[in-house]
């Protein structure tokens, strides 16, 4: 993807070197362990667990990472707001907050063993930079436009929060067995790579935007990194269709590829496809 010179988004809190979070010790990491083990959601837990205030010297990055995510979500912005204005709507900008380790926030403190996350109640899109280097060195999912991905994803549960799509599904979490609920969670996650397809389609009408050649197959090789299915076989060596909350390797890749094919935000209800 070529970015260099391009506008950065302002929307960017960078909280490192600025202090952060020690949650819970270790206890934070064993959480989201059992998680992935249990396929259930227990990073709810980190919010109570109990924390200290780390502080270290306040230091100011600006490396080629962190100018590339800048752009990314500049280009998410500007394709998100001419999306909604084809709906008549105003898109509200999310802040991307840049962490390393440990955070706090208004779902409650996580810490980057969660992974990139979007938090609703702040309009926030969390991301510990290391993450990059786990999709890279544990997955195998290298390349620009692999991050490019995860990001655009976290971004399209910021336009489910102000659809209102994420809060009809938030509203069935107790009407509902673990298992149906996780296969309402497997459709939001898969709208949400839908969305990413859809905003990579759309970001190359933009000015000075340009994809290299590979880097849609980038993306493709990270959705299918963090399919359930692959993680929960490399985890246990087990896999429970049951357990899923965001879809076999398969499905990511398709919803993704079905984004950036069509463009379409018409052809994006997975809670409605017939072909999930």
């Amino acid at each position: 993807m070529q970015w260099k010179g391009r506008r950065e988004s302002q929307n960017v809190d960078d909280r490192r070197g600025k202090g952060g979070l020690a949650i819970g010790g270790g206890l934070g990491i064993i959480i989201v362990v059992l998680g992935l083990l249990f396929g259930k959601d227990f990073t709810g837990l980190l919010s109570q667990l109990p924390v200290e205030n780390q502080t270290t010297p306040q230091t100011e990055i600006n490396d080629d990472q962190t100018r590339f995510i800048k752009v990314v979500f500049a280009d998410t912005e500007d394709v998100w707001t001419k999306e909604f204005e084809k709906m008549g709507l105003t898109y509200q900008k999310p802040i991307l907050t840049i962490f390393e380790g440990n955070v706090s926030t208004a779902c409650g403190g996580a810490s980057s063993a969660v992974g990139p996350f979007y938090c609703p109640a702040d309009n926030r899109v969390y991301i510990d930079f290391s993450f990059f280097d786990e999709l890279k060195n544990r997955f195998g999912a290298a390349g620009d436009f692999a991050q490019a991905y995860v990001i655009a994803h976290e971004v399209g549960h910021h336009v489910q929060n102000l659809l209102g799509t994420s809060e009809k599904v938030q509203r069935m979490r107790n009407r509902l067995s673990q298992t149906e609920y996780n296969k309402l969670s497997v459709m939001l996650e898969l709208q949400a790579d839908f969305y990413a397809g859809l905003w990579a389609h759309h970001a190359q009408n933009l000015k000075d935007f340009k994809l290299d050649p590979g880097d849609i197959e980038e993306a493709l090789t990270a959705a299918n990194a963090i399919g359930d299915d692959k993680l929960q076989k490399q985890a246990t060596g087990e896999v429970v269709p049951d357990s899923f909350t965001h879809g076999t390797s398969a499905q990511r890749m398709y919803w993704f590829k079905k984004g950036f094919d069509t463009g379409d935000m018409r052809q994006g209800d997975t809670f409605k496809a017939t072909d999930l």
